[in-house]
């Protein structure tokens, strides 16, 4: 895997895209977008085929832009995961709704994901709302169909198309993988003429360092998504390469409170040495190289008004 977020190849070639091949090659941008826990996350890792973006039960999970890259058949599709779209209320809320809709943007197809056990809420109205006023290609995506019966999904779907208009629309699992393979084929499809922007073996843009830190921010949400608020951040300080070749990796997970430090750390120790044990094992898969990993906590009070911290984690800090 590689990590160091490479671009389209100069020459316009693409090693190993069907060699031999007189069809052309395809490639685009596909953003989702949708409320907090739409299961967007879930949806692009399910159709990269790995993990790529972080998924817990905390909404606003997903904070930056996340790139997945996926290929279908001679379609380069990279998937942009983008945070969810609400109400927002702090200035960290501000910089993530912002960044979900710059990531729509410039995308050659919008994915407006709806989770359809939910239904149409306030959150749903809005996002359909700016899409109805934005020009370009749109695609609805009903989630989770399989628990909701046919007639109420029929009515819900008939609701928000008569809201916004969309080219296609398709039911899907995004955690089974229920007619995921009906949208991989269509975006291939529909996608534009051209060489691929990253190597074929590319998974993600996502820096190795980066991707280390978000998953270690994912195994503090799993550990205590009841305990500790979103407004918590990691970030790796060091990765340095061993004469043996693994790794030693330093990461801070940033509070906000002395309260929250001690929730982290847990009682002898024993919470923090559970989230580091669960990071390291998807970061040696990640690096593909024997990571020792060193948890630090630290507080910093209103680190989510931090310019710096913003640029760490991807996001424009909003005046």
């Amino acid at each position: 895997m590689t990590s160091d977020g490479t671009g389209p190849e100069a020459d316009g070639t693409t090693a190993g895209a069907g060699e031999g091949s007189s069809a052309p090659t395809r490639s685009g941008f596909v953003a989702l977008i949708g409320a907090p826990n739409a299961g967007k996350s879930t949806l692009v890792n399910q159709l990269v085929g790995t993990k790529v973006s972080i998924v817990t039960h905390k909404v606003q999970t997903t904070r930056a832009l996340v790139r997945g890259i996926a290929i279908h058949e001679r379609t380069q599709i990279v998937f942009v995961d983008t945070p969810g779209v609400f109400a927002p209320k702090s200035r960290l809320d501000r910089a993530m709704v912002k960044t979900a809709w710059s990531g729509a943007k410039d995308a050659d197809i919008v994915l407006a994901i709806v989770d359809a056990e939910r239904g149409l809420n306030d959150e749903v109205d809005v996002i359909l709302k700016r899409l109805s006023e934005r020009p370009g290609r749109k695609v609805l995506l009903l989630n989770k169909v399989d628990r909701i019966k046919r007639d109420k999904l029929l009515g819900l779907t008939k609701e928000i198309t008569e809201r916004a208009e969309f080219d296609k629309v398709f039911m899907i699992s995004a955690l089974n993988g229920s007619g995921c393979a009906d949208l991989m084929a269509w975006l291939a499809a529909e996608l534009p003429e051209g060489p691929w922007y990253y190597p074929e073996d590319q998974i993600s843009d996502l820096p190795l360092r980066q991707l280390a830190a978000e998953i270690t921010r994912e195994k503090l949400f799993l550990r205590l998504h009841q305990e500790l608020p979103y407004a918590s951040h990691v970030e790796t300080e060091l990765w340095e390469t061993r004469p043996d070749g693994s790794a030693r990796v330093e990461q801070t997970i940033y509070v906000e409170r002395d309260s929250q430090k001690k929730i982290v750390i847990g009682h002898r120790g024993e919470t923090i040495k559970a989230i580091g044990q669960a990071a390291r094992k998807e970061i040696i898969e990640a690096a593909e190289q024997t990571v020792h990993l060193f948890l630090f906590v630290k507080v910093r009070e209103n680190w989510s008004d931090d310019p710096e911290r913003y640029r760490e984690m991807g996001l424009e800090f909003p005046r």
